[in-house]
């Protein structure tokens, strides 16, 4: 038996002026391929893991061509996405009795809108009956395509991700079953026009921990597989937005439950809106909180329209500035993303003072925004290679690259300069560059939901703060062309 293993996932921001070459797909380099997928692999919190330890135990022979994960940025160019399609599509093609993949599920090409679609489609094309297995992330905009060619599709039930290794576990598991006589599964999948905001996704709040809480009671109810997808907005296409699969062998039992599901979720599309926060008067009440609120800890202050993990720049400064100007100290920000930064301050040394122009270095035309850089003095507090191993429990035991990695003092305030994006959601981020959580007052993290996987359990209370980025919560500010219309929140519905 032999089952060809493979990754390729990206969500796409089509906002975002991030760009996503072939080394993107690999942190910095070429993903890897072969035994180098395995090496990097196993043992860890992820899909791929999961496979490999399941087909292991079977006894299959594995073959897994290539792994690869870039952070959310803007569309990738056919000739990346050829690459690392027809290196799994090849190995397809050589022969195998099933095939099993961690994809995102938001992927967008240059020429593909809907990138797994796409390459699901193309693996078809070279077998045509081979058994396939898919396991996506909650934030999936889920095609036709992909539930056509899938046998098994099966998504994250948390956000954070904190189920990524047990999600390739649903996914793989019908399909190995498949492999000792067990009939393939039906699929029943669907859609509503809604949009949910990043910010009211989270699997902890309502109305998505109701949803998730009911995929897994479906589960217990025997069906193989029930995931509700809520979707990426930030993407510009048509078939963005909140969706469902329930995959059991009865397909009857299957379309009801996964109808149960959207219901749901459309009944209660209200509290999926986010309302903003003007953000004075956010840090304005940080300011309280952290003089009301008792215990240790930081009060966290999320800069939530630059999120690296929503395809946000991360070199926006309107947070940062703010809090300079507020006159806020005991503060840590993590992070702003400037290379160039970094390398000036690597050239000056720990202890120098230098003066910087901070960030706002990528236009936003998406946005009809400049970039406005930050100029600050202050003094080179460390320097570090920005490698770290993640404690958990999200994509618990995987290796980050932050690259050469800088903290520089700016009065009360400690900011973290990167040469990677890396979202902060666990804390070994903080730890790589010495800074411990609980001796701040407070904590900006350029974050949405991720952060609460690692961090959460630091912070005294928790404030968002509305800056720039093309991760805005701010619906009205997106120029949506290709999205299918009527949509909830953009149309009266």
């Amino acid at each position: 038996m032999k089952i060809v293993i493979a990754q390729f996932k990206h969500e796409t921001n089509t906002f975002s002026p991030v760009p996503t070459p072939l080394e993107r797909f690999g942190g910095g380099s070429a993903p890897p391929e072969g035994e180098a997928v395995i090496k990097a692999y196993r043992g860890t919190g992820s899909a791929i893991a999961a496979f490999i330890d399941l087909c292991e135990a079977a006894g299959a022979t594995i073959e897994t061509p290539i792994a690869a994960s870039a952070a959310p940025s803007a569309p990738c160019s056919d000739a990346v996405f050829d690459y690392i399609a027809g290196r799994i599509c090849d190995a397809v093609a050589r022969g195998c009795d099933a095939v099993l993949l961690d994809l995102h599920g938001a992927m967008v090409s240059a020429s593909h809108d809907d990138g797994e679609g796409e390459l699901l489609r193309r693996i078809r094309l070279v077998a045509p009956h081979v058994p396939i297995g898919v396991a996506l992330d909650m934030h999936t905009n889920l095609s036709a395509g992909m539930a056509r060619d899938a046998n098994v599709l099966a998504g994250y039930q948390t956000y954070p991700h904190i189920d990524i290794y047990e999600t390739g576990v649903r996914a793989a598991k019908p399909i190995l079953a498949s492999m000792h006589g067990c009939p393939l599964p039906s699929i029943a999948w669907g859609q509503r026009p809604m949009l949910p905001h990043v910010m009211r996704q989270g699997s902890d709040d309502e109305p998505n921990r109701t949803l998730q809480t009911r995929c897994r009671e479906l589960e217990a109810e025997g069906m193989l597989s029930a995931s509700v997808f809520v979707g990426f907005p930030h993407a510009d296409i048509a078939i963005a937005g909140l969706s469902a699969v329930v995959i059991d062998h009865d397909v009857e039992r299957a379309r009801q439950a996964c109808e149960e599901l959207l219901d749901i979720a459309w009944r209660r599309r209200e509290e999926f809106v986010y309302r903003l926060e003007d953000l004075d008067e956010s840090l304005r009440r940080a300011g309280e909180l952290d003089r009301t609120t008792p215990g240790n800890g930081p009060i966290v202050l999320l800069d939530h329209y630059d999120n690296c993990a929503s395809g946000g720049t991360m070199d926006t400064t309107t947070v940062l500035g703010r809090i300079l100007a507020s006159g806020l100290t005991d503060v840590a920000a993590f992070a702003l993303y400037d290379p160039e930064a970094v390398q000036q301050m690597i050239r000056a040394g720990v202890g120098a003072e230098v003066t910087l122009a901070l960030g706002g270095h990528l236009p936003m035309p998406s946005l009809a925004l400049a970039g406005e850089p930050l100029t600050v003095t202050g003094r080179v507090l460390r320097l570090v290679d920005g490698t770290f191993r993640n404690h958990g429990p999200m994509a618990t035991g995987q290796i980050v690259h932050m690259g050469p990695t800088a903290v520089l003092a700016v009065g009360g305030v400690e900011i973290v300069v990167i040469s990677q994006h890396v979202e902060p959601h666990d804390i070994g981020c903080l730890e790589a560059v010495g800074i411990d959580p609980m001796s701040k007052r407070f904590l900006m993290l350029k974050s949405r939901v991720h952060w609460r996987a690692g961090l959460r359990k630091y912070a005294r209370a928790v404030v968002e703060c509305a800056g720039t980025g093309v991760c805005t919560s701010d619906f009205s500010t997106l120029h949506f062309h290709k999205l299918r219309r009527p949509m909830y929140p953009l149309d009266p519905m």
